[in-house]
């Protein structure tokens, strides 16, 4: 693929900087719009006992997610960049494993747990590899999206987690 098309800014960030920061934020931009995808797919097939509340927590984590799709996107444009991102472009460029060819409910959720914690290791390596560029405002979008994540899968945890 051709390299994409960078534009001006004002932004006071060096290009070079930028760059890596749009490179940066383009790869996250591919692994979280699989994750989406990985999510919609659990919530539309899920079964089991506990279907309706996994159909609804599914739902409600995708569409965080996607809001996180939306700001990584977003932050990509603001620095001068091209944000990649349709589906194919996401799926040659993901790093989440694919998801298995399953239903049953807590395989689901299994699965959802092992890409979740994916992409929280993830971003939270983007923080420091935005910080260490000096862009505090790409850090902060890392920032608030490993949050998010790690509240995530906590609500996917505590399905599998014993008591005790």
């Amino acid at each position: 693929m051709a390299k994409p098309k960078s534009h001006t800014t004002h932004i006071d960030l060096d290009a070079e900087t930028r760059e890596q920061m749009v490179a940066l934020l383009n790869q996250q931009l591919a692994d979280t719009f699989d994750l989406y995808s990985q999510t919609k797919q659990a919530h539309w097939n899920v079964k089991g006992p506990d279907f309706f509340q996994l159909h609804e927590l599914y739902d409600k984590i995708a569409g965080e997610v996607l809001d996180y799709v939306d700001l990584i996107a977003e932050r990509a444009t603001s620095l001068g960049g091209t944000a990649l991102g349709t589906a194919r472009m996401a799926s040659a460029a993901s790093r989440i494993p694919d998801f298995p060819d399953v239903v049953d409910s807590m395989a689901t959720v299994n699965a959802l747990v092992e890409r979740y914690a994916n992409l929280a290791a993830s971003s939270r390596a983007a923080i420091d590899t935005a910080s260490n560029h000096g862009d505090q405002s790409t850090a902060d979008v890392f920032t608030e999206i490993s949050r998010g994540l790690d509240k995530s899968l906590w609500f996917l945890e505590a399905h599998v987690q014993a008591g005790g």
